[in-house]
This record gives structure tokens, sequence and C-alpha cells, in this order.
């Protein structure tokens, strides 16, 4: 059989001729990335062939030239009977610890939507006691004066590993015992027994799972603050950069099971890392949030009924699970709370997110909360109704389809200012580092500069009748170059452009769809809420510019980032936000865009910059 060496760490793979050379690189530990599900149409996972061959079935994407200098995509590659030495070009690791860190988003949020101390009682929670010592004849059991020491009106049970430990304990120091429990409405549970007074350590970690990106707070849950936070690529990118395309990957068991321990490893990396910098090893709580797919896979739940008509997923409100049923490694027998979902496409990110938002609580004024991201979902309303929806921008705005993209992290440009004489570029990056590529917010800064400067249209094609050094055709596509005077090749073109245009056409056009079915225009607005790590980068004169945002005034706009995992925290530490999100989730109405017909209607309006309805763009 055959044998695969993978570079630069040359590690060797076995296999069987004819094999997925995707499925060899998995299987010998590779963090390939492929977010189109190896369709073979987004280019990301390109590899060389430096010694050997495959057989590489090209879908049109690679130019032969490239394939004649040994390139190939891997997804769709299969090994020959020859040994093969293969050069890894993409890995999630390249961006990997390049994110902003996310304990900065709860800044960005109200202080006064932030629990008190009054309001903290996690799910898991300790409790000092003294525990009289056994006397001959009293016929009392350890447990049973455990249970006369606990001063609860509720029945109280154990588990068996606490219970294994209770003699023990209890005579270490003479009946001094932190006890570990949860309660319920008319019970409490034993879920661990320690010697001495150890209720000051209770800690938890707060987990966002997006599409992308899985970002975890470590929490110190007596103080209520944030200890540290780690944000990491979600590993399931591998098989797939949009929810749909996991969806599909899903459909085998084994697939299935795959996405499950890939976004566990990617949690479970994060929670070790945190822990052992803080020098914290019991953690005892856990609050989750994730779309409604994310949230399937987690659980290793089929989410293909998600995508099928009548959209039905398996389970909106996940009751609670512990620890180790769910897979995360913290204390086996924890309770972990899982947002819930509304909707096929609005999940457990967004009732979260509406935690970091006043609209719950106002009555008089509307306002709108859109988290932009490769799902962008949106809600419109107040404390009397809410409805929401989502959308499919696609990856764009995360760097996916674009030739020189990337997600927001260090080294992507962020925003970019164009000469409007011959379309020269200044650009700025993320940390100031050496431009790698682009991100969406860099992406609409420079099509807003092209546009306003007169050197795109409307229809997002460059202009090929002006001079400049920075603009070249290529066949029938002109592409503009960052930097035409040295030796990078880094550029967008017209395929670009449009795929910008398509994702902003997406989230507008929801927008007004939601308006529409409250009888309001986007100036009845009280805020507008921005959520999403993308967010944090946006300029809101380019998003209006080109389209992706209406015209309203700047004060109307409020960034609160991240705001998933801010939600995740409020309900880790609050029992009053636990509850609080439930009923958010019980009172959005869902309106699925595919059944609306208004829709394409309202998406084809807004495939142009701004839009061909330009009055919706004019000061108010």
């Amino acid at each position: 059989m055959p044998k695969i060496t993978f570079l630069p760490g040359r590690i060797t793979q076995i296999v069987e001729e004819g094999s997925d050379i995707l499925e060899a690189a998995k299987l010998a530990g590779m963090s390939v990335e492929a977010p189109c599900g190896g369709r073979g149409i987004c280019g990301k996972c390109l590899v060389k062939i430096e010694s050997g061959k495959v057989d590489f079935d090209n879908s049109g994407i690679i130019p032969e030239g490239i394939i004649e200098d040994g390139y190939v995509l891997i997804c769709r590659s299969k090994a020959t009977s020859e040994d093969t030495e293969i050069q890894i070009l993409s890995s999630l690791d390249d961006e990997a610890g390049s994110f902003s860190d996310a304990k900065e988003d709860i800044f960005n949020i109200d202080k006064t939507l932030l629990p008190i101390d009054a309001d903290f009682m996690p799910l898991v929670n300790k409790l000092f006691l003294k525990v009289s010592q056994p006397e001959a004849g009293d016929g009392l059991s350890d447990l049973d004066r455990l249970r006369k020491a606990i001063d609860f009106k509720k029945e109280i049970d154990i588990s068996v590993g606490a219970l294994r430990k209770l003699p023990e304990m209890l005579r270490e120091h003479g009946g001094d015992i932190t006890i570990t429990y949860h309660s319920k409405c008319d019970s409490v549970k034993i879920i661990d027994v320690e010697s001495s007074d150890t209720s000051s350590e209770n800690y938890g970690v707060a987990i966002d799972i997006g599409t992308t990106t899985v970002a975890v707070q470590l929490v110190n849950l007596v103080s209520g603050h944030i200890i540290a936070s780690k944000t990491d690529y979600n590993q399931q990118i591998e098989c797939g950069l949009d929810v749909i395309s996991r969806i599909n990957y899903a459909t085998k068991p084994s697939n299935l099971e795959e996405l499950r321990q890939k976004v566990l490893l990617t949690i479970n990396k994060s929670i070790a890392e945190l822990s052992e910098g803080a020098g914290i090893t019991h953690i005892l709580n856990a609050s989750i949030a994730g779309n409604t797919t994310m949230v399937h896979l987690l659980l290793g739940i089929a989410p293909e009924h998600i995508r099928l008509e009548p959209y039905t997923p398996a389970v909106y409100n996940v009751p609670n699970l512990s620890a180790s049923e769910i897979g995360i490694s913290i204390f086996a027998d924890s309770e972990c709370f899982i947002a819930p979902s509304v909707g096929s496409y609005v999940g457990g990110d967004i009732t979260s997110g509406l935690l970091c938002t006043n609209i719950p609580n106002q009555t008089e004024q509307i306002s709108l909360l859109i988290d932009i991201g490769t799902n962008g979902e949106l809600i419109l309303g107040n404390a009397d109704f809410m409805i929401g929806c989502a959308c499919s921008a696609g990856p764009a705005f995360e760097g996916g389809g674009i030739q020189y993209g990337m997600r927001a992290s260090h080294g992507a440009i962020e925003r970019v200012e164009v000469d409007p004489v011959n379309a020269s570029a200044t650009v700025y990056t993320i940390g100031n580092d050496v431009p790698k590529g682009i991100c969406g917010s860099g992406m609409i800064s420079l099509i807003a500069e092209l546009f306003s400067k007169g050197w795109i249209d409307a229809a997002g094609k460059l202009d090929r009748t002006r001079k400049s050094p920075n603009i070249e055709v290529v066949g029938r596509v002109a592409r503009y170059k960052f930097f035409p005077d040295s030796n990078s090749e880094m550029y967008i073109d017209e395929t670009d452009i449009d795929n910008i245009i398509r994702a902003k056409a997406a989230i507008f056009s929801a927008c007004r769809i939601m308006l529409q079915k409250v009888h309001m225009d986007f100036d009845s607005l009280s805020k507008v809420y921005i959520a999403g790590g993308f967010g944090r980068y946006i300029d809101i004169d380019n998003a209006v510019t080109i389209g992706l945002l209406p015209k309203l005034p700047k004060d109307r706009f409020v960034f609160i980032g991240n705001s998933s995992i801010i939600g995740a925290y409020m309900t880790l530490i609050s029992q009053k936000h636990r509850e609080k999100e439930i009923e958010i989730s019980k009172t959005i109405t869902y309106i699925d865009l595919s059944t609306e017909l208004e829709y394409m209607d309202q998406y084809m309006a807004a495939l142009f910059i701004p839009h061909t309805d330009v009055e919706l763009f004019k000061d108010m």
C-alpha cells in the first residue's frame, strides 16, 4: 500500500490505493482547511505534490498551469500506487492565537444588563458544613448525619461518586466538609464532597460555539470575574465552512461523530489551556451558547431535518445535561446549561445575545439586533413582541470565498484608503502586522472607497477605462492589486466583490422583510445592535455606503461584539438570567425566509451598491 508523507512535519500515513487524501490527512492528525466540505469550490485546501503523484479530479477552480507545477486540491485527490510527499499549505493553526481577547466584549455591554452580586446563582454550588462525628448507638449513618447538617427544606440525594468519598472526607478534619451540589425545585443532589472549607473555589466556563470560532471564558463564580478567555477556530471548519456544508457532511453516522469530536476537541483544548494557565483543576459549571446546528452537532444529534421541509430540529430547549454526557472536560457530574433555540437557523447564540441588549426590556421603542456572520441572524421587537429570522450571508465576511480573504485576526487588512486620482491603496491591518490578507471589514472599507472614488460602479465592476497600476484585467475579470509595485500578488477581483455584495444583500433584504412584517421603516428604529466578532472592526459609514446597514444617525448603532459569549457568561453565574433567556426564547416568533415570496425580490433589489432604491440611503 502507498505511503503518504505530509510536510513540513513529515507525518506519514499508510493508505490503500484510491483512498481520499483529505481523509488520510485527518487520520494523520493534520489540520487542513477545507471550508466547502470537499466539493472543490473554495480553493482553500491547496497543497503541493513534492514527489510521487495523486489522482486529481479538477473541479475547474485550479488553472492548468498551477496543476502542472504540482498544485492540487487535497479534497479532490486520491492516492495512487506510488508513495507521495505532500506539502500542506493551509492550516487552521496558521492564525491560531491571533484572535482578540473575548474578555474585551463585556465592556461593550450596558452595565445595567449584567448580573449583580445578588443574582449570582450558578447551576452547581458549594456549601461548607460542620457534620457531627459518629457516636455509639446513635443509629445514624454518615449520610444521615450529613443530611441533618444541611438546612435545606428539600429532598437530598447524593451521587455514587460523592458517597464513595464521604466516609473519609467526614473524618479527615473532624466533620468539616464542603459539599458540591446542584438544586432542583424540590430536591438537592450532592455530587462531590471535600474535606475542609473549599466553598470559595467555584469556577465555571462560558462557551460560545460559533460556526467559525469557539470562544471560552474561565469565570470565578464567587466573584463573577472573568479570569481568562480564549478564542480558537472550530475544528469542524475542516468539514465545511457553513452550517449547510456541515449538515450535508453529517449525513453519515461516522461523519456526525467526527464533527462532534472536532468541536469537543476545540472546547476541551481551550478549557485545558485556560485552567492550566490559572492553576485551576476543578471546574464545576458550564453554560453553552450556539446556533441550532452547532448544538445538534455538539450532542451528536443528526441535524439533517434542519434543512429539510418543514425544517424541524430535534430539539429547541435542551434539558440540562451532565458534562460527561456531553463530553466536556469539567467535573463529570456537573450540569451544563445550553441556551435555547427558537428556529432552525435562529439559535441559542441569538437568545444569549438578546440578554446583551435592551430589546426584551423596552416597551415603547423598537430595536433591531443583527448578528453578522456566515449565518446572518436578526431579531426585531421589544418587550411586547419579537420576531426573528436568519439569512445565508455566506462565508465572505469571514474571508471565505475571497481569493486573499481571511478572518479578522492579526495581519488582516481591516481598512483601506483609495486615492481618487490613481486608485493607489493605503492599508491598515489588525495589530499593525504585515498584511496577510483581507478580512470582511477590510473588504467593506475597500469597496466603499472604490465606489465613492468612482473606481467601481453600482454593479461592482471595476472601471477599465481609467488608467491605474492597481487595476488589471485577466480574461473577462478585472482585479484590484493592493501592492502593484511589490512582489505581492495580493488582490481582490470582481468575483470577490460580487460575493460581498451578495452577502450584504442577504442581510439588508432580511432587515426589510422583518420591518415590513410590522409595517415599519428603518427610521422608526430606536437602536440597531450589531453583534459578532466581525462587527468589532466595521465602520458604519462604509457599511452604509455599500448598502449593508441602513442610513441612520450614528448614535442609533450599538456594537456589542461577541454577545453570544457574554450571554453565556450571564447565564453561567445567574439563575435569573437563565430563566430570562428561556422566557425570551418562548416569546420570539420565527420567520422562515424560504417561505417568504417577497424576500427574493428584496434580495435582487439589494444586489447593487448601495441599492436599486438609492432613496433608502439619502440623509434623513
